[in-house]
């Protein structure tokens, strides 16, 4: 086992075991806790056609026994030491975690190793799952106003290829025809030791470094190594004009309209990418941030609007290609064309003249004080960290972000709001509709 150590702001120690299993450890002796996460290079984009929704159905099996604990018992185990737990399906990415006492670590361990060992795969799992994630659906998606605005219902306008278009929560008629097979045949190929990373951060104070590192090795060391799934480019070129679609929405009490951009490839092109973050930021974040001003307060187009640079995360949680959406809420009586016109204007005015020296300080400030909010929890710090370990290789890129974002200028908004003025879009418009809702089977 091989470590390489890094310093920058936070120590980054890094190993791979003989199974392929990456490891990332990172010290905090300022904290009292510890905690484990299982970062595994599967997500909505990689799951096979004919089997929408299959990543986050695994994840939830995931949670539903292992070879040494039967059902629930990993449950009890965190929360008998204090800890919290849970699990989250992304686009490029699944994740398992836990935050417990610095005391508790080697139980984390044995935990998250059992799991990615042999996880319970059952029939009576399967089914049982199967009707809570389809429970999910008709909650989330299918019997609540605007469900799956945007992150759904937008990608199938902007992209052509199953991977990036099509619905990642599932389609029900697929997620019933899951069998066992399926579900064994999806572990053992995203599942191998090679296609995972555990990170471990936080109180290391009775083992230290080295012993934290043997204590991996025991716990996932005999994992047996299986040959890791080839990752295929989701490359595919970016749309040359508008495109629209219209859906209804039986539970909407307003039309809603979204947005979607291309943005640059986050490691080709990482502070162009970030600059576009930086541009959701000057659009809509806060009461003084431009579409806010201009939409909400001045010209009274909208109820609500909002901007973000990433199609589910915030930066650098997946993989390029990633979406820039710009989303809003209009009474009925003003036309969709008209909300898109101001954003335009207001893109073209940000394009020629950039933001303010100020209003970029502000806005630099509201985010970074955010991002030094959030790492103040180990768990969101240690998911950071493993999600860029995972994707980049560069668990760097959290510790990063603030300083990144700093030295953005008002050239970089004004390139990337010129990029997006110059490229082909996606309009997805929401109407109300009247009509029986049933229950979501269809």
């Amino acid at each position: 086992m091989s470590v390489i150590a890094d310093k920058p702001a936070l120590e980054l120690h890094r190993a791979t075991l003989a199974n392929g299993l990456r490891v990332l450890v990172v010290p905090d002796p300022a904290t009292p806790v510890v905690g484990v996460s299982v970062h595994v290079d599967v997500g909505f984009r990689s799951e096979p056609e004919g089997r929408t929704g299959f990543a986050h159905l695994f994840e939830h099996l995931m949670f539903q026994g292992s070879e040494s604990l039967e059902k629930l018992e990993h449950f009890r185990q965190v929360q008998s030491a204090g800890g919290v737990f849970n699990g989250s399906t992304h686009q490029d990415y699944t994740d398992y975690f836990q935050v417990l006492p610095g005391a508790a670590l080697e139980r984390a361990l044995f935990l998250e190793s059992d799991r990615l060992r042999a996880p319970t795969l059952s029939v009576e799992n399967l089914r049982n799952q199967v009707d809570v994630v389809k429970e999910e659906i008709r909650l989330n998606v299918h019997n609540r106003p605007y469900g799956g605005f945007p992150w759904i219902l937008l990608p199938p306008v902007l992209y052509d290829t199953f991977p990036n278009a099509h619905n990642g929560y599932g389609d029900f008629s697929e997620l019933e025809q899951a069998s066992l097979d399926d579900a064994a045949a999806f572990f053992d190929t995203f599942y191998a030791p090679g296609n995972a990373l555990v990170t471990v951060h936080g109180d290391l104070s009775e083992h230290g470094v080295d012993g934290t590192l043997a204590l991996v090795e025991r716990h996932f060391g005999d994992i047996p190594a299986r040959p890791v799934p080839a990752r295929p480019s989701f490359a595919e070129p970016a749309p040359g004009a508008e495109r629209r679609q219209t859906v209804a929405d039986t539970h909407a009490p307003l039309p809603a309209l979204a947005l979607g951009y291309r943005v640059p490839d986050p490691a080709a092109e990482p502070d162009a990418y970030l600059a576009h973050a930086m541009l959701a930021t000057v659009l809509a974040d806060g009461e003084a941030a431009r579409l806010q001003r201009r939409l909400v307060h001045s010209d009274g187009l909208v109820t609500d609007v909002s901007a973000s640079n990433g199609l589910m995360g915030g930066p650098f949680d997946a993989r390029d290609p990633d979406t820039f959406t710009i989303t809003a809420v209009h009474p009925a009586e003003v036309p969709a064309d008209r909300v898109t016109a101001a954003v335009d204007e207001e893109l073209d005015r940000l394009a020629e003249q950039g933001p303010g020296a100020e209003e970029l300080e502000r806005q630099t400030a509201r985010w970074v004080a955010a991002l030094h909010r959030e790492d103040d929890r180990v768990m969101f710090r240690m998911l950071g960290l493993g999600a860029r370990e995972l994707l980049y290789g560069r668990a760097e890129l959290a510790v990063e972000l603030p300083g990144r974002l700093a030295a953005l200028t008002g050239a970089d908004v004004a390139a990337a709001a010129a990029r997006l003025r110059s490229s082909g879009r996606a309009v997805l418009l929401v109407e109300p509709a009247a009509g029986p809702t049933g229950d979501g089977d269809a």
